[in-house]
């Protein structure tokens, strides 16, 4: 199985770390066959906060069909998530993955390249829900039914409200991809 992780410059680190940190324990310690790719635009990417990420691939040579599960991480407007998050390379990855039925997970404002996309419209998702919402009124504005609730998911498509769901979300990921059982022996594992 393999997982993409696409960055967008801006990322947040605590919402991308779960992920590699999760999928790691399940494949070093209890021999699940997972592996974690990490794309970008450019072969490095610097977060909010200035944190570098060397990435595995760049976003014009991922091919969809290689890949199990899309994992978008959300970031910083002030840091130029945007610029990346809504290019158009990066929104064709999320309707190409969708339209195959794949899952695709987001944590935070990640939902909102997936609303932009449009493979939301009509459907259940939520992002960032403090600030009086107005992340989640970026995300109605693209023809999402948002959902006030720390994770929503509808149908392959898992999104959440807020840095703190980034474990739970990549959890949640780990039960799709293994099992309920298997999720909650790495969780154990790892004192949650």
């Amino acid at each position: 199985m393999k997982i993409l992780i696409l960055l967008a410059k801006g990322f947040e680190t605590m919402e991308f770390c779960p992920f590699v940190d999760i999928m790691g324990w399940a494949k070093n310690d209890y021999g699940h066959d997972i592996h974690v790719v990490i794309c970008g635009f450019k072969k490095q990417v610097v977060s909010a906060f200035n944190v570098t990420i060397q990435v595995d691939k760049l976003i014009d040579d991922i091919n969809v069909d290689d890949f199990d599960v899309l994992i978008i991480p959300g970031g910083f407007e002030e840091f130029g998530f945007y610029e990346e998050a809504y290019n158009e390379s990066f929104l064709n990855i999320i309707k190409t993955f969708n339209s195959h039925k794949k899952l695709i997970a987001s944590v935070c404002v990640g939902a909102l390249p997936i609303g932009k996309s449009g493979v939301l419209q009509n459907r259940k998702a939520t992002t960032y829900h403090l600030q009086n919402g107005y992340r989640q009124n970026q995300l109605k504005a693209f023809g999402v039914n948002v959902i006030n609730e720390p994770i929503v998911i509808d149908e392959n498509i898992i999104t959440s409200y807020c840095p703190e769901t980034a474990p739970h979300v990549a959890f949640k990921v780990l039960e799709i991809l293994t099992s309920k059982q298997q999720m909650n022996i790495v969780k154990s594992a790892m004192g949650y």
